[in-house]
């Protein structure tokens, strides 16, 4: 049994707008992913540069013993 031309223009056109309806799905999920992994990455920078700046404050004091806390006292 043969398809007429028509018939099979048809089912590639029909095939083909699913296949971009497809691609154009795609495209915005990895454009969401995209906009997601980007501000994760300054969420991870910004805790970076906080995490920094609290070990400069820890190491300010130069790790010396300063004697037995004040309610020891």
């Amino acid at each position: 049994m043969s398809r007429s031309v028509e018939e099979r223009l048809a089912r590639l056109e029909e095939t083909l707008y699913f296949q971009d309806d497809t691609i154009t799905q795609l495209n915005e999920v990895i454009a969401d992913q995209q906009r997601q992994l980007d501000e994760l990455e300054k969420r991870c920078a910004a805790s970076e540069d906080k995490l920094r700046s609290l070990m400069l404050l820890l190491s300010d004091d130069g790790g010396e013993d300063n004697g037995p806390p004040p309610h020891y006292l």
